[in-house]
């Protein structure tokens, strides 16, 4: 199957590797990708054997692009003989289709933001922070250390604080250390 750039997957060397990471930190300093979403895509690059690989990491992303992954413009018709294709619609939830796995989201997409959801579950974060949320180790679980720490001085602010704490995680979910949702 045929990437979004080009119709035949090619493979590539270190310096297409370094041009797309060029591009993907020119998406992170205007702000389009979150930090842990940068991570996640700078290392498929650094992975990627072929344009094809490179090519998933841009496709929801505008210019820049690496120059060996721009696409030629499309051919002009004439509409007195034949009118031109339809343009391609992605399908709805795309990328989160049973088995659809996209590179930089193994977990999945949140369809609201359409930022990748977190590794950690906002059920096991919710019980730990009920049952030894004294300890703070709901907050631990989710990397966030700081709140964590003041649970444990605190025992959980008497308890009061792990309680709510827990019962909001398992209601709402929330974030994870990296500011992902928690999935379900």
């Amino acid at each position: 199957m045929s990437g979004p750039f080009e119709p035949n997957p090619v493979r590539i060397g270190n310096q297409q590797r370094e041009e797309a990471i060029r591009a993907l930190n020119d998406h992170f300093a205007a702000g389009r990708i979150e930090i842990g979403e940068y991570e996640q895509r700078v290392a498929y690059a650094s992975a990627a054997q072929t344009s094809a690989e490179l090519g998933s990491l841009f496709a929801d992303l505008p210019g820049p692009h690496p120059p060996f992954l721009v696409m030629p413009p499309p051919p002009q018709y004439n509409t007195a003989y034949a009118p031109p294709p339809p343009a391609f619609t992605p399908p709805s939830g795309y990328g989160t289709a049973p088995g659809y796995q996209v590179p930089f989201a193994p977990y999945g997409i949140d369809p609201l933001t359409g930022y990748p959801l977190s590794d950690k579950s906002k059920v096991v974060a919710g019980i730990l922070q009920l049952f030894v949320g004294t300890l703070g180790i709901g907050r631990f679980y989710t990397g966030h250390t700081g709140m964590a720490v003041a649970q444990l001085l605190t025992c959980g602010g008497c308890g009061v604080w792990a309680l709510v704490d827990g019962i909001i995680l398992l209601v709402n979910g929330g974030t994870d250390a990296q500011g992902r949702r928690l999935r379900d």
